[in-house]
């Protein structure tokens, strides 16, 4: 946790700014989960921090949404296309 807290720090990750009347604050969680190597021991510890955006009215406090997602297999898919 240490680390991840580190590196979001050193990146400049996020601002710290006041709250505006009349909004709600997005909550955040920390989600962990242990690596472990094939042989059943631990490998490393990870941690992560996530904001809860489900808590925010579309329209109100977001207008657009973006998430650039690609699986191994979507792009395979558009080479094939493209080469077909």
């Amino acid at each position: 946790m240490a680390q991840e807290y580190e590196s979001i720090m050193k990146n400049d990750v996020w601002d710290i700014v006041l709250r505006p009347k009349g909004k709600s604050v997005v909550t955040s969680k920390r989600l962990y989960k242990i690596k472990h190597r094939f042989d059943g021991s631990i490998q490393k510890y990870k941690a992560r921090f996530m904001a809860r955006g489900f808590s925010q009215k579309e329209g109100e406090e977001y207008d657009n949404i973006f998430a650039l997602v690609f699986h191994y297999t979507t792009i395979r898919y558009i080479i094939a296309l493209t080469t077909s």
